[in-house]
């Protein structure tokens, strides 16, 4: 592990260097809570001057990589919401647990609120449509998960993906809570559901090691069962417009 100072004060130096005018900046990811290696790279989320542009940038800074959230204030509530429509929040809780790298007039503490105010809203509720989507299509990697001979491992591996990821998106959503892609997914369902969470992650986990699909199957369905059971014969979807 590295260093939380260490990793700030890079940080630091790779804002002011690159964005002299930044009117705040915050450390997010794992250098902000002491968990980064030597590989991880810094997510800093940075406020820019309405005179400059939004946008994301990965940059290399002193030999390591930054991924760089780059907002103009004007722009901030706007960003916020669409960062709270993918129900993911992932700058959100960057302003919201990151750690303060520089704030000359206030600018930083002020989005920061506007995050934690953002983030106690929740994420959007899915739609009736979402939720039918959502149970149909657990319900089919979950059949096909099971139908698939353990000799077929490629294909068993990523039916096992994807029934985890959308039963962990249907459970953290039944919850209300945020949800997570990569490293997050685990974190962000545990959080959501500590017992079902770990019943999906453990059942995964038994898929990989072992070829043997009945616990996760069975964890998936359970997330089923809270939200009305599985979804087979009576799904309709029509087509925007028809």
């Amino acid at each position: 592990m590295h260093d939380q100072g260490t990793a700030a004060a890079q940080a630091l130096r790779l804002v002011t260097t690159r964005f002299p005018d930044a009117l705040g900046a915050t450390l997010g990811g794992s250098a902000a809570q002491g968990r980064a290696t030597s590989s991880s790279d810094l997510d800093v989320a940075i406020l820019l001057p309405d005179s400059d542009i939004s946008r994301r940038e990965v940059v290399r800074h002193e030999g390591r990589l930054a991924e760089l959230f780059l907002n103009t204030l004007v722009d901030i509530p706007e960003f916020f919401e669409w960062d709270r429509a993918r129900r993911r929040g992932t700058v959100l809780f960057i302003y919201d647990q990151g750690l303060p790298l520089m704030d000359p007039h206030g600018d930083l503490s002020r989005t920061r609120a506007q995050a934690r105010a953002v983030l106690a809203a929740g994420p959007p509720p899915l739609t009736s449509a979402e939720w039918e989507r959502g149970r149909y299509g657990l319900t089919c990697f979950m059949d096909d998960l099971v139908d698939t001979p353990s000799a077929n491992r490629y294909e068993q591996l990523c039916l096992a993906d994807f029934t985890l990821r959308e039963a962990a998106h249907l459970l953290t959503a039944y919850h209300g809570a945020w949800t997570g892609i990569g490293k997050w997914l685990p974190r962000r369902v545990l959080s959501a559901d500590p017992v079902r969470g770990k019943a999906l992650l453990d059942g995964h986990q038994a898929l990989a090691e072992h070829a043997d699909p009945t616990p996760l199957a069975t964890a998936a369905e359970e997330v089923l069962d809270l939200l009305g059971g599985p979804l087979r014969d009576g799904y309709a979807h029509r087509w925007r417009g028809a």
